[in-house]
């Protein structure tokens, strides 16, 4: 075998092909207007401006999304953005139809990403994960998505979206290969949980099994790894 067809055959073996992102006109003329915006940010902030890696939280109560980014080896609060619709309140989605917005532990990767949206750009948070099929949970396309409207997503105006969807499409871009997408009802202390289960008693028992997941983040802030139990999250 020629020496140069076994270089590269060893290089693509060290470094298999980068990951296509997909991408539109849009999308790239939406980095252009604020990805400069967004370095600058991160900077003041002391973040690298490279596409940092990423991490995203739902507070559904508070209809906020926030954006952390790495820092070091722990993930800081780059920026809250406020979620303008979900549907369906407080309780996860469990089938086609409901109309409601999930919450649980999530992520996406470069192919989820929707730069032609019909809803200006979207995320596919990738519901239903691993804990919901095994439920026998229905039901597929859960964005975070512009243009603010709703059918079981999360909704941003096209400006909230835009700084979103372009963070994640950097850090994609830098090299990060997953992103976590942690969706909660609350911030999940004993309080609250106490609080929303007099409202919503049915729903005690699955948010028990979201929050050592939220209480690691709190501690760690790193994204906490959970494993599957039967049908529930486990830490």
């Amino acid at each position: 075998m020629p020496k140069l067809l076994t270089l590269l055959l060893l290089l693509l073996l060290i470094a298999p092909p980068k990951t296509e992102i997909p991408d539109s006109k849009r999308a790239s003329d939406v980095r252009s207007k604020v990805w400069p915006k967004l370095q600058q940010e991160l900077k003041t902030k002391g973040f690298a401006t490279n596409g940092p890696a990423v991490y995203i939280r739902i507070i559904k109560d508070l209809s906020i999304l926030e954006l952390w980014a790495k820092q070091d080896n722990k993930y800081k609060l780059f920026k809250t953005y406020d979620v303008c619709t979900y549907s369906g309140g407080l309780g996860t989605k469990t089938h086609d139809g409901d109309g409601k917005s999930p919450e649980g532990f999530y992520t996406i990767e470069p192919k989820q990403l929707n730069p032609v949206s019909n809803y200006y750009l979207a995320i596919n948070v990738g519901y239903p994960n691993k804990v919901e099929q095994l439920k026998g949970y229905t039901g597929n396309s859960i964005m975070v998505n512009g243009n603010c409207a709703s059918i079981g997503c999360y909704a941003m105006t096209d400006a909230r979206i835009e700084e979103i969807y372009t963070l994640v499409y950097q850090a994609f871009a830098a090299g990060q290969q997953q992103i976590r997408v942690d969706i909660f009802p609350f911030r999940m202390d004993e309080t609250r949980l106490k609080l929303y289960n007099a409202y919503y008693p049915n729903q005690t028992a699955f948010w028990r099994t979201l929050k050592p997941g939220y209480s690691l983040f709190e501690k760690n802030h790193v994204p906490a790894e959970y494993h599957v139990k039967g049908k529930d999250y486990t830490f």
